[in-house]
């Protein structure tokens, strides 16, 4: 299940097209290999997990939680 280098780049290319920003921005975890944090102007924002359960359709979920503090 790691994700490797050459995914982080693309998925991270992906996401700063799709998002219209490029300071967005993925690091691998230290804790796990499984997983990446993105960061956006160098600020954690959520956690992409790589999902390869079935080789012939591997998939990345995107999860991102807002606390209601942070709303107000």
């Amino acid at each position: 299940m790691k994700i490797t280098n050459d995914e982080i780049t693309k998925i991270q290319s992906y996401m700063q097209e799709k998002f219209g920003n490029k300071t967005l921005a993925l690091r691998p975890r230290a804790q796990t290999d499984d997983s990446v944090e993105v960061l956006l102007n160098g600020e954690f924002i959520g956690v992409i997990f790589k999902d390869d359960e079935d080789p012939n359709d591997i998939s990345y979920d995107f999860n991102m939680a807002i606390l209601a503090m942070d709303l107000a």
